[in-house]
């Protein structure tokens, strides 16, 4: 059982449950107390511990005051996953995303429970590791923090961004690297690099509404693609969009999309990579939750099985570190000149106190540590959100069950509007995203996406109960 520490406990939980599903120990029987398990599998109490409440966090044991663990007799059945998508087969400009800023002002309004965007509470983020690199950045860059940070920005903080992709299956050189100001710069730069006003982009259908705001934004059109809420398109139905329209770029997010959740197998990213480089067509990829994998090991992006430099890769620290860091990046292949010189015409510079402090921290092992934390509390997060829906909202709703980030897809009956259901919980103090935010026809007119990294408590459930039971009143 010796590995890496943010691995055993995940190891020890993967063994528990094998013996639960092979009838060792069954339903309503009370697990070996931990210091019998920790002898039994080498570890320490500790990482026991950090098991059982895993297992305890996806429904499979329950605690008992002073007793222990037991088996549940009816273990948590998550409901069933949404249909995939079936868009209409044409692009389409894209309008009507006013309602976005409305979604996205309301998280930070005093006293809103904030279902809505997709922002992680501070309770999430490495606050203290973060504020000890803002403060040690004076004495250790010497006044160059006060300095224009010009394009491709600060080499210190492009190398560890290119440390850091090789966990992600990238071999890649700082010099490779373009610093941006967050992941939305980095996403329009490279749609601005490869197309122009008029072109067709294909999208997942649901896709992150920023997305759909920089395609507006830039008088392009959306052709929006059937996606698998397990594993997203298919390389079958992107070959079939390609044989039917001129489409000059994809935008796509292969691990854990956006509001899907979504993975694709490495099977299917090589598949869809080699597509699109036959076709030559640019595939922009938007990887900000490739970090968020609630088990190791972090899923490889699809820039790993590039071949020609027709990858625009885009990340950020905004969903892992914070999102007010407002650090992104872009490694944009062939395409990385232009994207430099956009950045450059286009602002600048990015802020170069932020650049240095996440170097520091990422150089002092201190995003590592971080993670192997997070996860496990973004799975935790997701799970109690998900048993919540299951148990508030009204019977026939369907939800994803995503593997990382943080945030769930609701397919809810439909008699319920989410758009009404969107108003109506904001007169209530409860903000949520809509389905039609997603979508550049209006469509998932029944869906709503809900942002589970808040901590839960007592507020938090009173909310989801009331969320459902307006969902309820809408189907009845």
């Amino acid at each position: 059982m010796e590995g890496p520490v943010g691995h055993r406990y995940e190891a020890v939980a993967r063994a528990l449950e094998a013996a639960i599903e092979a009838g060792v120990h069954g339903p309503g029987d009370r697990l070996p107390g931990v210091r019998k398990l920790a002898a039994q599998f080498g570890v320490s109490v500790s990482t026991v511990v950090a098991a059982e409440h895993l297992l305890e966090d996806r429904g499979l044991i329950e605690a008992r005051p002073r007793s222990g663990y037991y088996v549940r007799r009816h273990p948590w059945e998550p409901p069933e996953r949404p249909a995939p998508s079936s868009p209409a087969n044409e692009p389409v400009p894209v309008t009507s995303q006013a309602l976005v800023l409305r979604v996205v002002q309301a998280a930070g309004e005093p006293g809103m429970v904030q279902l809505g965007a997709a922002v992680p509470h501070a309770d999430f983020l490495p606050a203290r590791g973060l504020r000890r690199a803002f403060a040690g950045v004076p004495a250790r860059w010497g006044g160059r923090e006060l300095d224009y940070a010009f394009p491709p920005g600060p080499y210190e903080l492009r190398q560890q961004i290119a440390r850091r992709m090789a966990d992600a299956g990238c071999q890649i050189t700082p010099e490779e690297v373009v610093v941006t100001n967050g992941a939305q710069e980095a996403l329009t730069l490279s749609l601005r690099a490869v197309t122009e006003p008029g072109d067709v982009v294909a999208i997942e259908s649901p896709t992150f509404y920023g997305l759909l705001q920089a395609i507006e934004a830039l008088g392009l059109r959306a052709l929006e693609i059937p996606t698998d809420p397990d594993e997203g398109i298919a390389p079958e139905a992107m070959a079939l969009a390609l044989d039917q329209w001129p489409v000059k770029a994809a935008l796509l997010m292969p691990n854990f999309g956006n509001p899907l959740g979504h993975r694709a197998s490495d099977e299917r990213k090589r598949a869809l990579v080699e597509l699109l480089e036959d076709r030559g067509v640019p595939l922009i990829e938007d990887d900000v939750y490739g970090d968020l994998a609630f088990e190791a090991p972090r899923p490889w992006a699809a820039r790993a099985f590039e071949t020609r430099g027709g990858v625009l890769y885009c990340g950020s620290f905004s969903k892992t570190l914070s999102p007010g860091l407002r650090v992104g990046w872009a490694v944009p292949g062939r395409f990385r000149d232009r994207v430099e010189y956009l950045k450059y015409s286009g602002s600048s510079s990015t802020p170069a106190w932020p650049g240095f402090a996440v170097a520091d921290f990422l150089e002092r092992g201190g995003y590592d540590r971080y993670l192997r934390r997070v996860r496990g509390d973004y799975a935790r997060a997701v799970d109690r959100v998900s048993r919540a829906v299951a148990r508030y909202f009204p019977p026939g709703t369907r939800q994803t069950r995503p593997t990382g980030g943080f945030v769930l897809w609701l397919e809810l009956p439909e008699a319920v509007d989410a758009l009404a259901l969107y108003r109506r919980a904001l007169d209530e103090g409860i903000s949520i995203a809509p389905g039609p935010l997603f979508s550049p026809s209006g469509k998932f007119r029944h869906h709503v996406r809900l942002n589970c990294a808040q901590p839960w408590d007592a507020r938090l459930e009173r909310a989801l109960a009331r969320l459902g039971a307006m969902a309820r009143e809408a189907a009845a």
